[in-house]
């Protein structure tokens, strides 16, 4: 049985299930009084025009006094359907010559050119959307390109910059503090204007030399 913690005074936050982005938020803006979904990497928030008063005298995360049974429907999202519509397929220009290359190469014990290619070869999926507006949190990295964040962090990465950390690979949105490895940059788009961001959840991404 699922549990759920207020989020402040009108969201509850519970732990992701094992469902794409896509199918959660689906099935999250579909129960009563929902006006926002967060997926994060671990959690999942839902923001609310109410608040979701606990029971009293109950344990926290079971049950609430608005009528809704948050544990039932989030035990239901274990087999929510998958969002019906088509899933947007982007190709995005790289140039691989990050300035963390080279030590991404030694510290995999590749030669940079295989790391360039095994990174190319992989499809990714956008898993969640995180830590700056159109940051996103792309899912596929190959194994063998697994690294730790860099121990100290940049204070400034250009805007495109693509960089891979731990499970991930991103394209930074705009210029900002990181941490991840950079191992090139898009060229011929920006990944973030007055639209919003380019990349939205569940869509499936490739990165062409």
């Amino acid at each position: 049985m699922a549990d759920w913690v207020p989020l402040g005074d009108r969201a509850i936050r519970f732990a992701r299930p094992a469902r794409s982005a896509r199918a959660i938020v689906q099935a999250v803006r579909a129960w009563p009084g929902v006006i926002d979904v967060v997926v994060a990497r671990q959690d999942v928030a839902a923001y609310l025009d109410r608040a979701p008063r606990i029971e009293a005298g109950g344990p926290a995360g079971t049950s609430s006094t608005d009528g809704t049974d948050w544990t039932a429907l989030i035990d239901a999202l274990a087999t929510a359907p998958d969002d019906p519509a088509p899933v947007r397929e982007i190709a995005l220009r790289a140039v691989y010559d990050g300035p963390d290359l080279d030590h991404v190469a030694a510290a995999t014990g590749r030669p940079a050119g295989e790391v360039c290619a095994l990174h190319a070869a992989a499809t990714y999926t956008v898993e969640t959307m995180g830590f700056a507006p159109g940051f996103a949190y792309l899912s596929g990295l190959p194994a063998t390109l697994e690294l730790p964040r860099r121990t100290t962090p940049r204070t400034r990465v250009p805007a495109g910059s693509i960089a891979i950390a731990g499970l991930h690979t991103t394209v930074y949105p705009f210029d900002s503090p990181g941490g991840w490895h950079l191992i090139g940059a898009v060229v011929g788009v920006r990944m973030f204007d007055a639209s919003g961001p380019l990349l939205e959840l569940g869509d499936r991404v490739r990165f062409v030399p």
